[in-house]
């Protein structure tokens, strides 16, 4: 399952490994269709890369960090460090492939 961030537990939940994290909102159609592929993508993943979601809004702070514009945004993290970001509906292979490449 994906980890739900707030931004007490942002940096200690990304700052080592490979990280993919989720900018979402429940009134965000394409968010709707964003979130089961992150949750299978948590469970596929699970133990090789940590799968996180950010409800924007009850986190604006972290999604104005990271310049999340419209949602869903998708950003992937390095050792903390943002290295990709998504924005739109992605689909489960590309998102595995950029984990799995960074690994």
């Amino acid at each position: 399952m994906a980890v739900a961030l707030t931004k007490e537990n942002f940096t200690q939940s990304i700052e080592s490994g490979v990280s993919l994290v989720d900018f979402w909102a429940p009134w965000c159609g394409p968010c709707k269709m964003q979130l089961p592929i992150v949750e299978e993508l948590a469970g596929e993943l699970a133990g090789q890369a940590t799968i996180a979601k950010i409800n924007v809004d009850e986190q604006p702070e972290l999604a104005s960090q990271f310049g999340v514009m419209s949602i869903p945004t998708l950003i992937l993290f390095k050792d903390g460090q943002p290295i990709d970001k998504l924005v739109g509906l992605q689909s489960k292979d590309a998102l595995k492939t950029k984990i799995q490449n960074n690994l």
